[in-house]
This record gives structure tokens, C-alpha cells and sequence, in this order.
């Protein structure tokens, strides 16, 4: 086997700051990493026990937002409610023919969908 896992996906984000408050506050993951980095932070966040983390990186400006990265939950509507609390605009939860999903962006315009895990 030549690669084993993937272990960090770059997330462009334009204020490291923000973007920490939305991930960790309103998603609630952990903070795995936030050291100083010549061109920033290295900042990752990742949910509880997953092994995969986001990088949030303010130092590609020109990087177009990410789309389509698929997250797990056990608990869509209860997601959905945290997400309204916040404000942050999402479409579902809705049954399609391959299960259960959430779709919402993030303030940067980072597209996720969530499934029923």
C-alpha cells in the first residue's frame, strides 16, 4: 500500500479567526493545531475522534472555495438547529434515494454536505 490515510484537507479561508469561531464554535470540532506559521497560523480542526483533519489556511487568497467535502452526523435535525441558532443559511435535512443529508457553506463560501451517519 502506497498511502495509508488522508490526513489534513486545506480549507481556504480569508480570517483564521472567524474561521475558528464557525468551526469550532459553531460545529463544535476540536482544535487539533494552532501554531504560528510563517505565512499564519497552522490551525486544524477536526471532530471528536476523527482522524482527518481541515486546515484552515488564510495564505492562498487566489484558492477558490472548496465544494463537496462529505461530513458524518448522527443527528441531522439536531445539526440543523445549531445551524439555525447561528444563522448560517443550510438546505435539508432531506431523504434522497442514498440516505439522509444537510447541505450548508461555510462564511467563506466552503460548500459541505453531511450525511446521516
Amino acid at each position: 500500500m502506497l498511502i495509508s490515510s488522508i490526513l489534513t484537507v486545506t480549507v481556504p479561508v480569508a480570517d483564521q479567526d472567524r474561521a475558528l469561531d464557525f468551526y469550532a464554535g459553531v460545529l463544535a470540532f476540536e482544535v487539533r493545531t494552532d501554531n504560528p506559521f510563517p505565512m499564519g497560523r497552522w490551525l486544524t480542526v477536526a471532530p471528536k475522534g476523527a482522524g482527518t483533519t481541515l486546515l484552515l489556511a488564510s495564505w492562498f487568497p487566489d484558492m477558490a472555495p472548496i465544494g463537496g467535502l462529505v461530513l458524518a452526523s448522527p443527528d441531522l435535525d439536531a445539526l440543523a438547529d445549531r445551524l439555525r441558532a447561528a444563522e448560517v443559511a443550510f438546505e435539508g435535512p432531506e431523504q434522497q434515494a442514498w440516505g439522509c443529508q444537510l447541505l450548508f457553506h461555510d462564511p467563506f463560501g466552503n460548500g459541505f454536505v453531511v450525511s446521516q451517519a
